[in-house]
């Protein structure tokens, strides 16, 4: 069968980054140090330490993007939680990106991702609180 003309749709290759971008997911983890620890230590060891170790291991996680959030020591923060009644602020928080929740499902259960996930997780023992911290996936909403 062949198309004609008035069936094409011409779309800007812009519109498909924008699709594309709907369909990612993120996973968040809000993170607290380990005891002992102190903030600075904290943050030294993972964006001197985990950050470089986990971008080597980037492509065999599939992600796409790595941030990280170090929360700095402001009396803003003591005001917004004192004004709110809220808990004490983490000490940073992680934000990875995936093309998708499927790709990262099956990311995970490659054999090279679960050994990676154990020295993933060894190496975070060194400076975070699991206990104390959360992960969760998240779809961005833009406004």
């Amino acid at each position: 069968m062949t198309l004609s003309p008035t069936y094409l749709i011409v779309m800007p290759a812009m519109t498909f980054d924008i699709l594309k971008e709907q369909e990612m997911i993120k996973l968040v983890m809000c993170l607290c140090r380990r005891s002992g620890m102190s903030r600075a230590e904290f943050q030294d060891y993972w964006q001197n330490q985990h950050g470089p170790f986990f971008q080597k291991n980037a492509t065999t996680m599939r992600s796409k993007r790595y941030i990280q959030s170090h929360t700095i020591d402001s009396s803003l923060n003591d005001g917004m939680r004192e004004s709110r009644g809220m808990r004490p602020e983490y000490d940073g928080i992680a934000e990875v990106w995936f093309d998708s929740e499927d790709d990262l499902v099956e990311a995970m259960g490659s054999a090279e991702m679960q050994q990676l996930s154990v020295a993933l997780l060894e190496d975070e023992g060194n400076f975070v609180d699991h206990s104390k911290s959360c992960a969760f996936i998240v779809r961005e909403q833009e406004f």
